[in-house]
């Protein structure tokens, strides 16, 4: 024991006051020092102290494109955040070049700091990658043994197929499992589900066979909303142009009957229905589903939040969190604008899209605070509500993209908003090993 202390440099409570300082971008680094630093990093000792130290600092996030391979991987950008402390923006950390070159990359789903990857090589082969880009770990997912890559992408052809699913298991605060998850409906109007599992705790890929309750239309599988091992899609009735559900299953407990999935009806359907001036979608927001809309009411425009509290079907299954009427409480905010997303970890700030003003808005709905943020230069800076710094690249061609599908009307026709929330973790989540 005498022996080692001599050969330390910096005793070791030292060690852990001065780590504990830093932002995790260097600890991160210092970790692959030596065999005694990773032991402390990677102790429950460390993180919590790290946490206490922490717990009020902000953390980087990104919106990310998923498959419009018109525009950028990231649309906005937040960086130069506290916990992490990066001097660039998260989408310069999502390429993972393979030996060949590439034809297409494309970020299929982001959750807990872990991305899933699609790329196709300028030769044809197509690959799936799952990593954590800011660690610079990744493993290639192999196709399911039973398909071939012509079969992979004729089903990618099928728009009643998704591969956009990653879920993981989390154990205090640590990623340590995950699957991806594809799936494939029967029928365009169908009871039954298909799901390819792959699982990092095997290596290997299961089929299952699902059923929901009702027979639903499942023409929006491109976009999946994952949480806590749940995944999440949206689905309608057979004669609707609107999503009317949230279908949602957890891939590490099952469901109530391990073999249905979970069918939650959208609130105010029939109340708001023909008020509301953008089809339905969902995002994540302070570990919640939410479904956010604006409506046509008597008095003006009003933005309505609401939070999933269950996945039962009942009318509570929804929570009613915000109700703000921008005509009279906003002065100057205008009234051409639709919402993007929540602010992943503050569920008092919305992201919307100003059309007149060509900008995006931040949104306080507490304070009523609001902030415009125009696309600008890379010399120059925006400042988020939470002090970080905002990059946008090509975010206004996206927003101008997605608005003619996202209005209610039947012009609109099906939408799926293609865009992933890729939320840096609190922790450094290694990426898991494959079990032995």
């Amino acid at each position: 024991m005498e022996k080692k202390q001599k050969n330390n440099l910096v005793p070791e409570e030292a060690l852990v006051k001065i780590l504990a300082r830093l932002s995790l971008k260097y600890i991160a680094r210092f970790r692959s020092v030596c065999k005694e630093w990773k032991s402390i990093i990677d102790s429950d000792f460390f993180r919590d102290l790290y946490e206490s130290l922490k717990s009020s600092s902000s953390v980087s996030w990104s919106i990310m494109n998923t498959r419009n391979k018109r525009v950028s991987l990231e649309i906005v950008g937040h960086h130069g955040c506290e916990r992490w402390g990066l001097t660039n923006s998260l989408g310069s950390y999502m390429h993972h070049i393979p030996e060949t070159k590439v034809r297409n990359n494309s970020v299929l789903s982001c959750t807990d700091g872990i991305v899933l990857l699609y790329t196709e090589t300028v030769e044809g082969e197509l690959m799936y990658h799952v990593g954590n880009p800011l660690l610079r770990q990744w493993v290639r997912i192999p196709l399911p043994p039973h398909l071939s890559a012509f079969d992979v992408v004729r089903l990618q052809e099928n728009r009643h197929f998704s591969d956009n699913g990653l879920v993981t298991k989390m154990e205090k605060g640590i990623v340590v499992g995950y699957k991806v998850v594809w799936m494939l409906a029967s029928y365009p109007a169908s009871k039954e589900l298909t799901f390819m599992i792959y699982s990092s705790e095997t290596g290997l890929w299961i089929t299952k066979k699902v059923r929901c309750l009702r027979a639903l239309l499942w023409s929006r599988l491109g976009y999946s909303v994952p949480l806590n091992g749940i995944l999440h899609w949206l689905a309608a009735c057979a004669c609707s142009l609107d999503a009317d559900y949230v279908v949602s299953y957890d891939f590490y407990k099952g469901c109530d009957d391990d073999l249905d999935c979970n069918i939650i009806p959208f609130p105010g359907i029939q109340r708001f229905e023909r008020n509301q001036r953008f089809k339905r979608t969902i995002t994540t927001s302070a570990g919640s589903v939410v479904y956010c809309n604006v409506f046509n009411d008597s008095g003006g425009r009003t933005i309505r939040v609401w939070r999933l509290v269950s996945t039962k079907d009942h009318p509570k299954s929804w929570k009613l969190s915000w109700k703000l009427n921008t005509n009279s409480s906003l002065i100057g905010f205008g009234a051409d604008y639709f919402p993007v997303v929540m602010h992943p970890l503050n569920s008092d700030i919305i992201y919307l899209w100003s059309r007149n003003k060509n900008s995006l808005v931040l949104l306080n709905l507490r304070t009523h605070k609001f902030s415009l943020h125009k696309e600008v230069p890379d010399e120059e800076e925006n400042k988020s509500m939470d002090c970080c710094n905002m990059r946008f690249n090509g975010c206004k061609a996206y927003m101008d993209s997605i608005y003619p599908i996202f209005v209610n009307d039947i012009l609109g026709g099906f939408h799926n908003l293609y865009f992933s929330q890729y939320v840096l973790p609190r922790w450094l989540n290694p990426l898991p090993q494959l079990s032995s």
